[in-house]
C-alpha cells in the first residue's frame, strides 16, 4: 500500500485514511487536477491535449470533447469554490461557441486544427459533451452557458435523436446529409449524462424522460448477455459482437464488453433514479451491472482493472485505463449510499488505494492515463494526459450529495472548496 495512504490521521485498525484526512485529501486533490487542466484551456477557449508532464500537445487538434469536458469541471470548480475556476469555464464555453461550433452547417465540429483543418464529422459523442459542459455552465452562472444549451439540445435532438428507436445515432457527415450506418452505446451512455445535467438545469422533464428510457434499453440487452453491455450496432440497432475484432485497442470503439463502462452504466442508473426519485428495479441491475464489470474487470492479484475482455470475460486488452479505475470508485461509492452495504466502501477503499499507488502522479500532476498489466505508465492507447474529467468527478463525488448531476450535486454542496 501507498505509504502515503497510512500517514499521520490514518485509522491504525484498518490501516486506512480517517475520514477527516480522506476527506482533506479528495479535496486538496480536486483543486490540484483543476491547476493541472488549466494548461489546456487555450487564450480562445478550445482546449488542447496535455502531455505528460501537462503541456500542450501540437500534434492533436482541440477536440471537441475535451474542450466541453474542461468546461464542466471548471463549472464544477466554481460551484465549489475553487479561484478562478469560473474564468476559465467562461473561456470553455466561448471556445465551444467560437472556435468548434460550425458556423457554415451548425451544431459542432469533432476537431479544429491549424488554421483551416477541420475534423468535421458530426459525432453523438461530442454533441452530448456540449450538453453537458452547457448545463452545468448554465447551473454555475457561467455566462453563454444558458444560450448554448438551448442551441446544443435542439441539434441533439434534431439531429442525433431516432424517435422510432429511442435512442442517438452515431455519426453524421458535417453538412449532416449522410448518416453513418453504425450504431453505439457509448454515446448513448454520455447522451444520458448530459439529458440529466440538462433536466437540472432546465426542469425539463423530457430530457429525464429520454435519460431514463436509453438507461432502460441498455439494460434489457445487457440482462439476456449476462450482463455485459453490447457496445456496437447495425442502423437496425442489432447487435454486433464481433465488430472491431481486429482493433482491441481502439480508445473509443473497441472489441468485446468494457468492465468500465459496465460500472459507469451502474452510477448513471442509480442517478437516473436520484433525479427522478425513484428505486427498485435500477438498483438491482446497477449492482448486477457493478458485479460483472469487477468479476471480469479486476486483477486480484496484480489490481486494475483491464480496459476490455471476451464476452466470456477473458480479458482482451488488460492495460489498466485511468478511466475505468475512476468509474470504479465512483460507482462504489453511489452503491453504499443506495445500498447501505459496507462491502461496497470497502471495495472503493482498496481501489483509491491502488490508484493513488499507481495512477496519481505526484511528480507531475493529474494520473497516469495508462498502466501496463504490470502498473507501469504505458501509452499504447492514450498517450499524455488531456483529460481530468473522469479523476476529477470520482475523487469529489463522496464529498456531494447525490443527485442526477455533478453540477447540481456541487450546487447543493456549496462552495466547500473555497
Amino acid at each position: 500500500m501507498n505509504a502515503d495512504i497510512t500517514r499521520t490521521g490514518a485509522d491504525s485498525t484498518t490501516n486506512q485514511p480517517s475520514s477527516a484526512s480522506a476527506s482533506a485529501w479528495r479535496r486538496d486533490h480536486f483543486v490540484s487536477l483543476l491547476r493541472f487542466a488549466e494548461a489546456s484551456v487555450r487564450v480562445d477557449g478550445a482546449s488542447s491535449w496535455l502531455d505528460d508532464h501537462g503541456q500542450p500537445d501540437s500534434s492533436h487538434p482541440a477536440e471537441t470533447w475535451i474542450t466541453s469536458r474542461m468546461a464542466h469541471v471548471f463549472a464544477l470548480g466554481h460551484l465549489l469554490g475553487v479561484s478562478g475556476a469560473d474564468e476559465y469555464a467562461a473561456r470553455a464555453i466561448s471556445g465551444l461557441q467560437d472556435v468548434l461550433g460550425d458556423a457554415e452547417y451548425g451544431g459542432w465540429l469533432a476537431a479544429r486544427g491549424e488554421g483551416d483543418e477541420v475534423v468535421g464529422t458530426k459525432q453523438a459523442y461530442a454533441h452530448a459533451f456540449v450538453v453537458l459542459a452547457a448545463s452545468s455552465g448554465k447551473i454555475a452562472g457561467i455566462a453563454g452557458a444558458s444560450d448554448l444549451l438551448t442551441n446544443a439540445l435542439a441539434v441533439l435532438d434534431a439531429r442525433f435523436w431516432e424517435l422510432e428507436q429511442g435512442l442517438h445515432l452515431d455519426e453524421r457527415s458535417r453538412d449532416w446529409s449522410e448518416i453513418s450506418d453504425y450504431r453505439g452505446v457509448n454515446a448513448n451512455m454520455h447522451a444520458v449524462e448530459a439529458l440529466l445535467a440538462a433536466h437540472a438545469a432546465t426542469g425539463d422533464g423530457l430530457w429525464l424522460d429520454r435519460a431514463a428510457a436509453i438507461g432502460d434499453r441498455v439494460v434489457s440487452w445487457a440482462e439476456p448477455n449476462d450482463w455485459r453491455i453490447p457496445e456496437h450496432f447495425d442502423a437496425a440497432w442489432n447487435p454486433l459482437l464481433e465488430y472491431n475484432a481486429d482493433r482491441p485497442h481502439d480508445p473509443f470503439k473497441p472489441y468485446g464488453a468494457t468492465p468500465g463502462h459496465g460500472l459507469e452504466w451502474a452510477r448513471l442508473l442509480l442517478q437516473i433514479d436520484a433525479e427522478a426519485g425513484t428505486s427498485g428495479r435500477r438498483t438491482q441491475a446497477a449492482v448486477a451491472l457493478f458485479e460483472r464489470a469487477v468479476a471480469d474487470g479486476w486483477d486480484p492479484e496484480g489490481g486494475g482493472f483491464v480496459y476490455t475482455t471476451d464476452w466470456s470475460g477473458t480479458p482482451v486488452e488488460a492495460r489498466r485505463f485511468h478511466w475505468v479505475a475512476a468509474e470504479a470508485v465512483a460507482t462504489a461509492q453511489v452503491l453504499g449510499r443506495v445500498t447501505g452495504e459496507a462491502r461496497y466502501a470497502e471495495l472503493e477503499a482498496e481501489w483509491w488505494a491502488w490508484i493513488r499507488e499507481n495512477l496519481v502522479d505526484t511528480e507531475h500532476g493529474s494520473w497516469y492515463h495508462e498502466l501496463d498489466t504490470d502498473n507501469q505508465p504505458s501509452g499504447r492507447t492514450w498517450i499524455g494526459k488531456p483529460d481530468v474529467y473522469h479523476a476529477a468527478q470520482a475523487v469529489i463525488l463522496p464529498e456531494l450529495p447525490l443527485t442526477g448531476s455533478f453540477a447540481a450535486s456541487a450546487q447543493r454542496a456549496g462552495q466547500i472548496l473555497a
